[in-house]
């Protein structure tokens, strides 16, 4: 099981990288971790993830009348 969660891990970052750390150059590190906020919201509610079935990876969360995400905007 550690493998697969290493696997898994080592993918996500090897995404951010290639999508959101290096996909242009940041006039500074700062702008760079103002970024990382908008790039993790997109990767978890609205990028089409393969391994999901083309669904982002907020959608395997049982979301019900009462939970609070069910409001994202």
């Amino acid at each position: 099981m550690g493998q697969v969660l290493h696997g898994k891990a080592e993918r996500f970052i090897q995404t951010a990288l290639r999508e959101w750390a290096y996909v242009r150059p940041y006039p500074t590190s700062e702008h760079r971790a103002t970024e990382l906020p908008i790039w993790l919201h997109r990767y978890n509610w609205h990028r089409p993830h393969g391994s999901l079935k083309s669904k982002p990876p907020i959608s395997r969360l049982e979301m019900n009348v009462d939970n609070l995400l069910r409001l994202h905007i």
